[in-house]
Protein backbone atom coordinates (compact mmCIF):
# COMPACT_ATOMS: atom_id res chain seq x y z
CA UNK A 1 0.00 0.00 0.00
CA UNK A 2 1.59 3.44 -0.73
CA UNK A 3 2.00 6.23 1.52
CA UNK A 4 -0.74 9.01 1.14
CA UNK A 5 0.02 12.65 0.47
CA UNK A 6 0.66 13.52 4.01
CA UNK A 7 2.35 10.99 5.12
CA UNK A 8 4.59 11.20 2.36
CA UNK A 9 5.67 14.87 3.09
CA UNK A 10 5.82 14.10 7.06
CA UNK A 11 8.62 12.08 5.51
CA UNK A 12 9.98 14.45 3.19
CA UNK A 13 10.01 17.31 6.29
CA UNK A 14 11.65 14.77 8.55
CA UNK A 15 14.29 14.24 5.62
CA UNK A 16 15.10 17.74 5.19
CA UNK A 17 14.35 19.22 8.83
CA UNK A 18 11.10 21.23 7.88
CA UNK A 19 8.75 20.07 10.04
CA UNK A 20 6.12 23.01 9.42
CA UNK A 21 4.03 20.55 7.64
CA UNK A 22 3.73 18.11 10.90
CA UNK A 23 3.19 21.24 12.77
CA UNK A 24 0.24 22.12 10.96
CA UNK A 25 -1.39 19.14 10.68
CA UNK A 26 -0.84 18.22 14.86
CA UNK A 27 -1.89 21.80 15.99
CA UNK A 28 -5.38 20.52 16.65
CA UNK A 29 -4.55 18.24 19.57
CA UNK A 30 -1.94 21.08 20.59
CA UNK A 31 0.20 23.54 20.42
CA UNK A 32 2.34 22.51 22.58
CA UNK A 33 3.89 19.52 21.16
CA UNK A 34 4.35 20.62 17.37
CA UNK A 35 7.16 19.56 16.08
CA UNK A 36 7.53 15.82 17.87
CA UNK A 37 4.09 14.55 16.96
CA UNK A 38 3.09 11.86 14.47
CA UNK A 39 1.10 11.99 11.63
CA UNK A 40 -2.21 10.84 10.84
CA UNK A 41 -2.45 7.26 9.67
CA UNK A 42 -3.91 6.17 6.61
CA UNK A 43 -7.54 5.23 8.42
CA UNK A 44 -7.38 9.08 9.49
CA UNK A 45 -7.37 10.50 5.96
CA UNK A 46 -10.91 9.64 4.67
CA UNK A 47 -12.35 11.32 7.90
CA UNK A 48 -9.98 14.85 7.60
CA UNK A 49 -9.16 14.87 3.67
CA UNK A 50 -12.25 17.21 2.90
CA UNK A 51 -11.22 19.42 5.43
CA UNK A 52 -9.30 22.64 5.53
CA UNK A 53 -5.70 22.29 7.19
CA UNK A 54 -6.29 23.01 10.80
CA UNK A 55 -4.65 26.63 11.56
CA UNK A 56 -5.23 27.92 7.91
CA UNK A 57 -9.14 29.86 8.99
CA UNK A 58 -7.79 30.18 13.05
CA UNK A 59 -7.85 34.00 13.64
CA UNK A 60 -5.50 33.68 15.95
CA UNK A 61 -6.50 36.73 18.50
CA UNK A 62 -8.66 39.13 17.93
CA UNK A 63 -11.48 40.08 20.40
CA UNK A 64 -13.97 37.23 20.06
CA UNK A 65 -11.23 35.10 20.87
CA UNK A 66 -9.42 36.80 23.61
CA UNK A 67 -13.11 37.17 25.13
CA UNK A 68 -14.02 33.59 25.28
CA UNK A 69 -10.13 33.04 26.80
CA UNK A 70 -11.51 35.28 29.71
CA UNK A 71 -15.10 33.30 29.59
CA UNK A 72 -13.33 29.99 29.34
CA UNK A 73 -10.75 31.38 32.33
CA UNK A 74 -13.50 32.42 34.88
CA UNK A 75 -15.41 28.76 34.00
CA UNK A 76 -11.97 26.66 34.83
CA UNK A 77 -12.19 29.05 38.44
CA UNK A 78 -15.62 27.76 39.17
CA UNK A 79 -15.38 24.64 38.20
CA UNK A 80 -12.22 22.91 38.79
CA UNK A 81 -10.99 25.80 41.20
CA UNK A 82 -13.99 25.06 43.10
CA UNK A 83 -13.73 21.13 43.32
CA UNK A 84 -9.74 21.74 44.77
CA UNK A 85 -10.61 23.66 47.58
CA UNK A 86 -12.78 21.12 48.94
CA UNK A 87 -9.85 20.96 51.74
CA UNK A 88 -11.46 23.99 53.59
CA UNK A 89 -14.60 21.73 53.55
CA UNK A 90 -13.15 18.61 54.50
CA UNK A 91 -11.28 20.55 57.61
CA UNK A 92 -15.07 22.60 58.46
CA UNK A 93 -17.07 18.79 57.77
CA UNK A 94 -14.96 17.01 60.19
CA UNK A 95 -14.53 19.23 63.34
CA UNK A 96 -18.09 20.97 63.08
CA UNK A 97 -20.80 20.23 60.49
CA UNK A 98 -20.59 16.25 59.94
CA UNK A 99 -19.28 15.46 63.07
CA UNK A 100 -21.02 12.09 63.09
CA UNK A 101 -18.90 10.82 59.53
CA UNK A 102 -15.78 9.53 59.30
CA UNK A 103 -13.05 11.20 57.11
CA UNK A 104 -13.52 8.73 54.65
CA UNK A 105 -16.95 9.43 54.21
CA UNK A 106 -16.70 12.56 54.47
CA UNK A 107 -14.17 12.75 51.53
CA UNK A 108 -16.54 10.91 49.18
CA UNK A 109 -18.39 14.17 48.44
CA UNK A 110 -15.31 15.61 47.38
CA UNK A 111 -13.96 12.96 45.34
CA UNK A 112 -17.11 12.25 43.74
CA UNK A 113 -17.13 16.06 42.80
CA UNK A 114 -14.20 15.66 41.14
CA UNK A 115 -14.27 12.33 39.68
CA UNK A 116 -17.67 14.01 37.50
CA UNK A 117 -15.94 16.75 36.59
CA UNK A 118 -13.12 14.87 35.29
CA UNK A 119 -14.86 11.91 33.86
CA UNK A 120 -18.05 13.39 32.48
CA UNK A 121 -16.04 15.11 29.36
CA UNK A 122 -15.85 11.60 28.10
CA UNK A 123 -19.85 12.27 27.66
CA UNK A 124 -19.81 16.19 27.08
CA UNK A 125 -17.05 15.67 24.74
CA UNK A 126 -19.00 14.05 22.48
CA UNK A 127 -22.14 16.25 22.69
CA UNK A 128 -19.43 18.60 22.07
CA UNK A 129 -18.68 17.60 18.62
CA UNK A 130 -22.00 17.12 17.59
CA UNK A 131 -22.51 21.06 18.16
CA UNK A 132 -23.81 21.42 21.58
CA UNK A 133 -21.57 24.09 22.85
CA UNK A 134 -24.08 26.59 24.23
CA UNK A 135 -26.58 23.57 25.15
CA UNK A 136 -23.36 22.29 27.56
CA UNK A 137 -22.17 26.13 28.55
CA UNK A 138 -25.58 27.34 29.69
CA UNK A 139 -27.03 23.61 31.22
CA UNK A 140 -23.66 23.30 33.17
CA UNK A 141 -23.62 26.65 34.52
CA UNK A 142 -27.34 26.53 35.92
CA UNK A 143 -27.02 23.36 37.65
CA UNK A 144 -23.28 24.25 39.06
CA UNK A 145 -25.18 27.21 40.95
CA UNK A 146 -28.60 25.82 41.10
CA UNK A 147 -26.43 22.81 43.03
CA UNK A 148 -24.27 25.23 45.13
CA UNK A 149 -27.32 27.22 46.51
CA UNK A 150 -29.20 23.87 47.21
CA UNK A 151 -26.23 23.12 49.61
CA UNK A 152 -26.50 26.30 51.44
CA UNK A 153 -30.17 24.31 52.73
CA UNK A 154 -28.32 21.42 53.59
CA UNK A 155 -28.53 20.89 57.58
CA UNK A 156 -26.21 19.83 60.01
CA UNK A 157 -25.06 15.98 59.91
CA UNK A 158 -27.39 15.63 56.87
CA UNK A 159 -24.98 14.18 54.74
CA UNK A 160 -27.14 12.98 52.15
CA UNK A 161 -27.92 16.48 51.86
CA UNK A 162 -24.70 17.77 50.89
CA UNK A 163 -23.78 14.58 49.07
CA UNK A 164 -26.06 15.02 46.70
CA UNK A 165 -25.61 18.94 46.29
CA UNK A 166 -22.26 19.41 46.27
CA UNK A 167 -20.95 16.12 45.06
CA UNK A 168 -23.38 15.02 42.37
CA UNK A 169 -25.13 18.08 41.94
CA UNK A 170 -21.72 20.23 41.20
CA UNK A 171 -19.82 18.09 39.94
CA UNK A 172 -21.84 17.20 37.00
CA UNK A 173 -22.54 21.00 36.37
CA UNK A 174 -18.74 21.71 36.42
CA UNK A 175 -17.51 18.74 34.18
CA UNK A 176 -20.72 19.84 31.46
CA UNK A 177 -18.73 23.30 31.50
CA UNK A 178 -15.23 21.64 31.70
CA UNK A 179 -15.10 20.61 28.26
CA UNK A 180 -16.60 22.97 25.98
CA UNK A 181 -14.68 25.74 28.09
CA UNK A 182 -11.11 23.88 26.72
CA UNK A 183 -12.35 22.61 23.35
CA UNK A 184 -13.27 26.12 21.98
CA UNK A 185 -10.06 27.41 22.36
CA UNK A 186 -8.51 25.01 19.19
CA UNK A 187 -11.43 27.37 17.06
CA UNK A 188 -9.13 31.01 18.01
CA UNK A 189 -5.66 30.02 18.47
CA UNK A 190 -3.16 28.12 16.12
CA UNK A 191 0.59 29.60 17.08
CA UNK A 192 -0.15 30.81 20.14
CA UNK A 193 -2.90 28.38 21.62
CA UNK A 194 0.01 27.24 24.23
CA UNK A 195 -0.62 30.48 25.63
CA UNK A 196 -4.29 30.61 25.74
CA UNK A 197 -4.68 27.17 27.22
CA UNK A 198 -2.17 27.64 30.11
CA UNK A 199 -3.91 31.30 30.69
CA UNK A 200 -7.61 28.98 31.22
CA UNK A 201 -5.82 26.17 33.13
CA UNK A 202 -4.66 28.85 35.47
CA UNK A 203 -7.98 29.87 36.43
CA UNK A 204 -8.77 26.65 38.29
CA UNK A 205 -5.77 27.72 40.37
CA UNK A 206 -7.16 31.38 41.25
CA UNK A 207 -10.46 29.99 41.81
CA UNK A 208 -8.58 27.30 44.29
CA UNK A 209 -6.94 30.04 46.08
CA UNK A 210 -10.30 32.48 46.21
CA UNK A 211 -12.59 29.96 47.49
CA UNK A 212 -10.62 28.80 50.42
CA UNK A 213 -9.84 32.34 51.65
CA UNK A 214 -13.51 33.59 51.40
CA UNK A 215 -14.72 30.36 53.06
CA UNK A 216 -12.56 30.03 55.68
CA UNK A 217 -13.47 33.83 56.94
CA UNK A 218 -17.06 33.29 56.25
CA UNK A 219 -18.17 29.68 57.50
CA UNK A 220 -17.38 30.14 61.27
CA UNK A 221 -18.26 34.33 60.75
CA UNK A 222 -21.52 34.36 59.47
CA UNK A 223 -22.23 30.38 59.56
CA UNK A 224 -22.70 27.78 57.02
CA UNK A 225 -25.69 28.76 55.23
CA UNK A 226 -24.89 32.27 54.51
CA UNK A 227 -21.10 31.25 53.66
CA UNK A 228 -22.57 28.71 51.04
CA UNK A 229 -24.77 30.96 49.71
CA UNK A 230 -22.42 33.97 49.37
CA UNK A 231 -20.23 31.18 47.69
CA UNK A 232 -22.65 30.45 45.34
CA UNK A 233 -23.73 33.79 44.48
CA UNK A 234 -20.58 34.39 43.63
CA UNK A 235 -19.84 31.57 41.34
CA UNK A 236 -23.59 32.05 39.66
CA UNK A 237 -22.52 35.76 38.81
CA UNK A 238 -19.28 34.78 37.22
CA UNK A 239 -20.71 32.10 35.45
CA UNK A 240 -22.89 34.37 34.03
CA UNK A 241 -20.19 36.55 33.00
CA UNK A 242 -18.47 33.82 31.14
CA UNK A 243 -21.70 32.69 29.19
CA UNK A 244 -21.81 36.43 27.82
CA UNK A 245 -18.70 36.39 26.80
CA UNK A 246 -17.98 32.61 25.45
CA UNK A 247 -18.86 32.09 21.44
CA UNK A 248 -17.95 29.93 18.77
CA UNK A 249 -16.53 31.58 15.68
CA UNK A 250 -19.82 31.43 13.27
CA UNK A 251 -21.89 28.49 13.05
CA UNK A 252 -20.46 25.71 14.72
CA UNK A 253 -20.61 22.44 12.48
CA UNK A 254 -22.43 19.37 13.39
CA UNK A 255 -20.31 16.35 12.98
CA UNK A 256 -20.91 12.78 14.26
CA UNK A 257 -17.90 11.48 16.61
CA UNK A 258 -16.09 8.12 16.05
CA UNK A 259 -17.70 5.07 17.65
CA UNK A 260 -16.30 5.37 21.35
CA UNK A 261 -15.70 1.38 21.99
CA UNK A 262 -14.39 0.92 18.58
CA UNK A 263 -11.97 3.89 19.32
CA UNK A 264 -11.09 1.73 22.70
CA UNK A 265 -10.35 -1.30 21.10
CA UNK A 266 -7.99 0.29 19.01
CA UNK A 267 -6.13 2.44 21.82
CA UNK A 268 -5.73 -0.83 23.90
CA UNK A 269 -3.25 -1.71 20.99
CA UNK A 270 -0.98 1.78 21.34
CA UNK A 271 1.34 0.72 24.70
CA UNK A 272 2.52 4.24 25.37
CA UNK A 273 -1.17 5.37 25.65
CA UNK A 274 -2.27 2.27 27.65
CA UNK A 275 0.79 3.19 29.91
CA UNK A 276 0.08 7.10 30.22
CA UNK A 277 -3.78 6.31 31.38
CA UNK A 278 -2.54 3.54 33.86
CA UNK A 279 -0.14 6.65 35.45
CA UNK A 280 -2.77 8.94 35.17
CA UNK A 281 -5.19 6.80 37.09
CA UNK A 282 -2.69 5.99 39.36
CA UNK A 283 -0.93 8.92 40.25
CA UNK A 284 -4.60 10.41 40.71
CA UNK A 285 -5.02 7.98 43.57
CA UNK A 286 -2.10 9.91 45.58
CA UNK A 287 -2.39 13.72 43.84
CA UNK A 288 -5.33 15.01 45.88
CA UNK A 289 -3.75 14.14 49.21
CA UNK A 290 -2.17 17.19 49.94
CA UNK A 291 -5.30 19.27 48.56
CA UNK A 292 -8.17 17.39 50.74
CA UNK A 293 -5.61 17.23 53.84
CA UNK A 294 -2.70 19.62 54.25
CA UNK A 295 -5.25 22.18 56.40
CA UNK A 296 -6.98 19.48 58.58
CA UNK A 297 -3.19 17.86 58.80
CA UNK A 298 -2.34 21.29 59.91
CA UNK A 299 -4.93 21.71 62.49
CA UNK A 300 -4.31 18.56 63.98
CA UNK A 301 -1.06 19.01 64.40
CA UNK A 302 -1.01 22.02 66.59
CA UNK A 303 -0.75 24.69 64.33
CA UNK A 304 -2.08 28.42 64.05
CA UNK A 305 -5.92 27.91 63.00
CA UNK A 306 -5.28 31.47 61.53
CA UNK A 307 -2.38 29.93 59.60
CA UNK A 308 -3.52 26.30 59.08
CA UNK A 309 -6.56 27.97 57.20
CA UNK A 310 -4.27 29.40 54.58
CA UNK A 311 -2.16 25.87 53.98
CA UNK A 312 -4.29 25.09 50.95
CA UNK A 313 -4.15 28.77 49.40
CA UNK A 314 -0.46 28.82 49.63
CA UNK A 315 -0.51 25.34 47.85
CA UNK A 316 -3.03 26.95 45.19
CA UNK A 317 -1.24 29.65 44.69
CA UNK A 318 1.90 28.52 43.45
CA UNK A 319 -0.09 26.20 41.78
CA UNK A 320 -0.90 28.86 39.71
CA UNK A 321 2.34 29.92 38.48
CA UNK A 322 3.04 26.10 37.77
CA UNK A 323 0.45 26.01 35.41
CA UNK A 324 1.47 29.23 33.43
CA UNK A 325 4.82 28.63 33.06
CA UNK A 326 4.97 25.07 30.72
CA UNK A 327 3.71 27.11 28.27
CA UNK A 328 6.30 29.23 27.99
CA UNK A 329 9.15 26.18 27.71
CA UNK A 330 7.44 22.86 26.83
CA UNK A 331 8.23 22.75 23.31
CA UNK A 332 11.70 23.16 24.57
CA UNK A 333 12.25 20.72 26.88
CA UNK A 334 9.54 18.43 26.08
CA UNK A 335 6.43 17.93 26.96
CA UNK A 336 6.98 14.23 28.07
CA UNK A 337 10.10 15.36 30.30
CA UNK A 338 8.23 18.14 32.32
CA UNK A 339 5.51 15.36 33.14
CA UNK A 340 7.80 12.71 34.26
CA UNK A 341 9.67 15.20 36.26
CA UNK A 342 7.05 17.05 38.08
CA UNK A 343 5.04 13.41 38.65
CA UNK A 344 8.36 12.43 40.59
CA UNK A 345 8.49 15.59 42.59
CA UNK A 346 5.45 15.22 43.36
CA UNK A 347 5.55 11.75 44.67
CA UNK A 348 8.47 12.65 46.64
CA UNK A 349 6.42 15.56 48.53
CA UNK A 350 3.72 13.25 49.12
CA UNK A 351 6.03 10.78 50.68
CA UNK A 352 7.33 13.72 52.87
CA UNK A 353 4.15 14.74 54.17
CA UNK A 354 5.08 12.10 56.94
CA UNK A 355 7.57 14.62 58.59
CA UNK A 356 4.33 17.22 58.84
CA UNK A 357 4.74 18.93 62.35
CA UNK A 358 5.90 23.04 61.66
CA UNK A 359 4.89 25.99 59.97
CA UNK A 360 7.91 25.39 57.55
CA UNK A 361 7.14 22.29 56.91
CA UNK A 362 3.46 22.93 55.66
CA UNK A 363 5.29 26.14 53.94
CA UNK A 364 7.94 24.23 52.24
CA UNK A 365 5.55 21.31 51.07
CA UNK A 366 2.89 23.76 49.60
CA UNK A 367 5.17 25.64 47.74
CA UNK A 368 6.81 22.81 46.08
CA UNK A 369 4.04 20.58 45.64
CA UNK A 370 1.93 23.72 44.82
CA UNK A 371 4.23 24.44 41.33
CA UNK A 372 4.57 20.83 39.94
CA UNK A 373 1.10 19.65 40.72
CA UNK A 374 0.30 22.76 38.51
CA UNK A 375 2.67 21.97 35.88
CA UNK A 376 1.46 18.42 35.65
CA UNK A 377 -2.39 19.37 35.22
CA UNK A 378 -1.03 21.99 32.88
CA UNK A 379 0.92 19.07 31.09
CA UNK A 380 -1.62 16.72 30.41
CA UNK A 381 -3.51 17.79 27.85
CA UNK A 382 -0.63 17.98 25.87
CA UNK A 383 1.18 14.68 26.45
CA UNK A 384 -2.18 12.26 25.35
CA UNK A 385 -2.27 14.94 22.02
CA UNK A 386 1.48 13.85 21.87
CA UNK A 387 0.14 10.28 21.96
CA UNK A 388 -1.93 10.38 19.55
CA UNK A 389 -1.53 10.16 15.66
CA UNK A 390 -4.86 10.48 14.67
CA UNK A 391 -6.79 13.77 15.07
CA UNK A 392 -10.32 12.47 14.97
CA UNK A 393 -9.82 10.44 17.86
CA UNK A 394 -7.96 13.06 20.19
CA UNK A 395 -11.60 14.02 22.14
CA UNK A 396 -11.92 10.06 22.21
CA UNK A 397 -8.75 9.13 23.28
CA UNK A 398 -8.93 12.21 25.98
CA UNK A 399 -12.10 11.37 27.45
CA UNK A 400 -11.09 7.83 27.80
CA UNK A 401 -8.12 8.65 29.84
CA UNK A 402 -9.58 11.13 31.46
CA UNK A 403 -12.06 8.78 32.81
CA UNK A 404 -9.84 6.13 33.72
CA UNK A 405 -8.04 9.34 35.65
CA UNK A 406 -11.33 10.16 37.63
CA UNK A 407 -11.86 6.48 38.87
CA UNK A 408 -8.05 7.19 40.36
CA UNK A 409 -9.71 10.74 41.72
CA UNK A 410 -12.47 8.87 42.80
CA UNK A 411 -11.37 6.51 45.28
CA UNK A 412 -7.74 7.85 45.98
CA UNK A 413 -9.31 10.08 49.20
CA UNK A 414 -11.71 7.72 50.57
CA UNK A 415 -9.00 5.12 51.10
CA UNK A 416 -6.75 7.79 52.53
CA UNK A 417 -9.52 8.79 54.89
CA UNK A 418 -10.27 4.87 55.71
CA UNK A 419 -6.54 4.17 56.94
CA UNK A 420 -5.92 7.57 58.55
CA UNK A 421 -8.75 6.86 61.30
CA UNK A 422 -10.58 8.91 63.45
CA UNK A 423 -7.05 9.14 65.56
CA UNK A 424 -5.22 10.84 62.31
CA UNK A 425 -2.32 8.68 62.07
CA UNK A 426 -0.59 10.40 59.32
CA UNK A 427 1.80 8.70 58.13
CA UNK A 428 -0.33 5.55 56.67
CA UNK A 429 -2.35 7.88 54.13
CA UNK A 430 1.37 9.55 53.41
CA UNK A 431 2.39 6.48 52.52
CA UNK A 432 -0.24 5.15 50.48
CA UNK A 433 -0.46 7.91 48.92
CA UNK A 434 3.17 8.69 47.91
CA UNK A 435 3.06 4.92 46.77
CA UNK A 436 0.72 5.19 44.44
CA UNK A 437 2.14 8.29 42.83
CA UNK A 438 5.61 6.82 42.28
CA UNK A 439 3.68 3.87 40.67
CA UNK A 440 2.35 6.57 38.24
CA UNK A 441 5.82 8.08 37.43
CA UNK A 442 6.80 4.46 36.58
CA UNK A 443 3.58 3.78 33.95
CA UNK A 444 4.86 7.13 32.61
CA UNK A 445 8.02 6.84 32.07
CA UNK A 446 7.32 3.47 30.33
CA UNK A 447 5.12 5.30 28.33
CA UNK A 448 7.70 7.33 27.08
CA UNK A 449 10.20 4.62 26.63
CA UNK A 450 8.03 2.86 24.41
CA UNK A 451 7.04 6.48 22.46
CA UNK A 452 10.24 7.05 21.81
CA UNK A 453 10.84 3.27 20.65
CA UNK A 454 8.33 3.91 17.85
CA UNK A 455 9.30 6.91 17.09
CA UNK A 456 12.67 5.37 16.73
CA UNK A 457 11.46 2.47 14.50
CA UNK A 458 9.16 5.08 12.44
CA UNK A 459 12.16 7.28 11.14
CA UNK A 460 14.42 4.10 10.44
CA UNK A 461 11.54 2.97 8.48
CA UNK A 462 9.53 4.97 7.26
CA UNK A 463 6.85 2.74 5.74
CA UNK A 464 5.96 1.82 8.61
CA UNK A 465 4.25 4.93 9.48
CA UNK A 466 0.99 4.03 7.78
CA UNK A 467 0.79 0.79 9.95
CA UNK A 468 0.63 2.40 12.93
Amino acid sequence: MSLSRSQLEFVEGKATGNSSRVSVNKSEASATVQESSRPATAGAQSEVSGAKAPGVDVPEGGLAAWKTVAGAFLCQMCGFGYAGSFGVYQDFYARVYLTHETSSAISWIGSINAFLVISSGLIAGRLYDRGYFYHLLYGGSLLLAFSLFMLSLAKPDKYYQVFLSQGVGAGLGAGMVYIPSVAVLSHYFHKRRALAMTIVASGSSLGAIIHPIMLNNTLTTIGFGSAARANAGMIAGLLVIACLLMRTPGRQQLRAPPNLWASAKRFSKDGAYIFATLGMTTFAMGFYFPLFYIQLDSVSHGLSRTFSFYSLVILNGCSFFGRLSPGFFANRLGVENITVVSTFICGTLILGMIGLSSVGSVVAIGIIYGFFAGTYIAMLAPLLAHLTDNLSELGARMGIALAFSGIGTLIGTPIDGAILTDDYVWWRAAVFSGVMAFVGFGCFCVSIILLRRRKMSQHADPSRVEKV
